[in-house]
């Protein structure tokens, strides 16, 4: 039998023949395994609070990445790609393990793991396509532009999206984040 086809007496009949994809060891994924492993770890661990839980996130978006590779690594937005699926499956996470809704007083936010519980909180609040364009562009660290190659929505959207979370997180946060802008996420402080 030849590399890469599988004999089969199953559905394909016995005998026949079909082919595996197969990627080989100098496409780059080791490269960009390096690059977007410790990016998605930091995404999942801001997100889970979690550094275990995040690492184990991060290597199945990575898992996901591999086993598309022929086709993820020629994308514009490869990077984004592997961050969207790692935000989605800290997401899945988040769902499975409801976090418990802490009501803080307001301007009380001097605690970090009080602030990302209630921001995982408000996070899950938002519309599916509002979490996403939030968590790729603040905790992911894309700009809008990869953001929406990512998501595969035009820039306008994406800011909108963006505009609609962030006002969102706001409004669930109360008054203690108004002051919160787009830059000041980025310095929230997670584990």
């Amino acid at each position: 039998m030849s590399d890469g086809a599988v004999s089969s007496g199953g559905r394909f009949g016995a005998g026949s023949r079909r082919r595996v994809a197969r990627t080989e060891p100098d496409d780059g994924f080791e490269e960009a395994f390096d690059e977007l492993f410790p990016r998605a770890v930091r995404l999942a661990t801001r997100l889970l609070g979690d550094r275990t839980a995040a690492e184990d996130v991060a290597a199945e978006a990575m898992a996901r990445a591999y086993a598309r590779w022929p086709k993820v690594s020629g994308l514009p937005y490869r990077d984004g790609w592997v961050l969207k699926v790692a935000t989605n499956l800290a997401i899945d996470r988040l769902r499975r393990r409801p976090p418990e809704v802490i009501p803080v007083p307001e301007g009380h936010f001097e605690e970090g793991v009080e602030l990302r519980l209630a921001l995982n909180a408000a996070l899950l609040t938002l519309a599916p396509r509002q979490r996403q364009a939030v968590a790729l562009r603040y905790l992911g660290g894309l700009s809008d532009r990869e953001v929406a190659l990512a998501l595969g929505i035009s820039l306008g959207s994406v800011k909108t999206h963006i505009h609609r979370g962030l006002n969102g997180l706001r409004a669930r946060m109360g008054a203690g984040l108004e002051e919160v802008t787009p830059i000041a996420v980025d310095r929230i402080p997670f584990a």
